[in-house]
């Protein structure tokens, strides 16, 4: 691609910063993009805050480590506040630094206050530069950047995006154990052992624990004979979601955290979950049918977004909070899991709208946009000038 060959002139391999925050709806995208251009001969680097560097340990150790000053208007109290603007400043400037010194054919930010000052210094000094949204809705960030950056890759699709501004479907990334079991044959409900597994997130779903036993337990008993439970609740939930488990003659295996979750989803008959971005991304490359639950309080209700194309293809049922009973749950449960074929069908609705191979889409983009920036081009056709 464009950004190679001009590495190659050089005589080094492109360099490429990677500009992610500690969370890991920012993180894990950021770290399938450094692993592919590693794959594809480029170095990379990533920037982030100290807080995001902590959770770094997961890349690659090829990829470089750069901490640069970041802050939010979010956090802290009124004197931590008025700081944010010379913080961000400071840390805008040593991204600079570090560019003018070592020139990067590419500069991709995930999101997150933390890719704030790398993006920033692309800006300023005309570097190259995409930012990639998880979800259906931009963050802050990616939405002051949206019009400062050469392309923008989304990972739901579609993504509201500022008028004027057009985006690259690329999909979320997932992991490799996930790209495993894309497209695993799906086998619907029926009279033998069907699993039910119940998400909400990393920490697990408070409203999930409330609703979920009990809607089971109200299922007509011949269903419920043939159940297998997996929930994933918060560590102070699990005593009394065991007991409502174990009271409804459900057997369930209840724990705050499973890290097996690609073989459980492609072993499952059905889903419950949040909608978080990786959530739905692993639900769609393996293919599964889902109840979905967006968590109300998301940024920008983008939860809701993430879900509404699932909902669309009836590859799930989505059930806002505020509708959420045990008896509603109850008979969206039953429907699916007394029709085999229904079932079916949402399975391979779901596979339809996964992307197994968003990393590599989304590292295409950015040789693509690292190629045009090489050679003054705009791979999405947006005025330089406007940048």
């Amino acid at each position: 691609m464009g950004g190679m060959r001009a590495g190659k002139r050089a005589g080094r391999a492109p360099l490429a910063v990677i500009a992610a925050g500690g969370t890991g709806g920012h993180m894990f995208p950021a770290q399938a993009l450094a692993e592919e251009l590693l794959a594809r001969g480029w170095r990379v680097v990533l920037s982030t805050d100290a807080r995001g560097a902590r959770y770094a340990g997961a890349f690659p150790d090829a990829v470089a480590r750069r901490v640069v000053p970041a802050a939010t208007f979010a956090r802290g109290g009124m004197l931590a506040r008025l700081m944010v603007p010379l913080r961000i400043l400071g840390g805008v400037l040593k991204a600079a630094g570090g560019m003018v010194l070592n020139r990067p054919a590419l500069v991709a930010g995930f999101g997150g206050y933390p890719a704030v000052p790398a993006l920033g210094a692309a800006w300023l000094l005309r570097v190259p530069r995409l930012i990639h949204e998880q979800n259906g809705v931009l963050g802050r960030v990616n939405e002051v950047f949206a019009r400062r950056v050469d392309a923008v890759a989304c990972g739901t699709w579609p993504t509201a995006l500022p008028s004027g501004v057009e985006g690259a479907h690329t999909g979320n990334p997932v992991r490799a154990a996930v790209r495993a079991k894309a497209g695993a044959p799906y086998i619907p409900p029926g009279n033998y052992p069907m699993s039910v597994v119940v998400v909400g997130g990393s920490q697990g779903a408070r409203i999930l624990s409330d609703t979920v036993p009990a809607a089971l337990a109200a299922l007509p008993e011949g269903l419920r004979a043939h159940l297998r439970i997996a929930h994933q609740a918060r560590p102070e939930d699990i005593d009394r979601v065991t007991a409502s488990y174990t009271e409804a003659g459900l057997p369930a295996e209840v724990a705050p955290f499973f890290d097996d979750i690609p073989r459980r989803f492609s072993e499952a008959q059905l889903v419950i979950a949040r909608a978080g971005a990786s959530t739905i991304a692993d639900l769609t490359v393996i293919g599964r049918p889902a109840v979905l639950v967006p968590y109300a309080k998301a940024a920008r209700d983008h939860q809701a977004a993430n879900a509404r194309a699932l909902s669309e293809a009836q590859a799930a049922v989505v059930i806002p909070e505020r509708m959420l009973t045990a008896r509603v749950l109850a008979e969206h449960l039953a429907g699916i899991l007394q029709s085999a074929a229904g079932a079916q069908s949402m399975a391979e609705a779901a596979q339809a709208l996964g992307v197994p191979d968003a990393a590599s889409r989304l590292a295409d983009l950015a040789e693509q946009v690292a190629g045009h920036g090489a050679s003054g081009g705009d791979p999405l056709g947006n005025d330089p000038a406007q940048g």
